[in-house]
């Protein structure tokens, strides 16, 4: 069984459970979305280190929280 089809299948499963075992599984499969990945940690730390090193040395500029804020708010 190829993973399209495992998919389809255990989808189809769910469809039939009730709403709150629905919301319940997935919870359960976002929260394993959200494990801890030491590779993706050490890597964003080191881009964390990069940026903040080229901001000292005047290669990158910080921009006001509030400008960032507004950027994404809805009119």
């Amino acid at each position: 069984m190829n993973t399209t089809t495992t998919v389809v299948a255990i989808e189809s499963q769910a469809r039939k459970l009730p709403p709150l075992a629905r919301l319940e599984l997935v919870d359960a499969i976002l929260s394993s979305l959200d494990e801890p990945n030491q590779e993706m940690d050490r890597l964003w730390s080191q881009e964390a280190e990069e940026r903040l090193t080229a901001y000292r040395r005047g290669e990158m500029k910080a921009i006001p929280l509030a400008e960032v804020l507004a950027k994404y708010r809805t009119p």
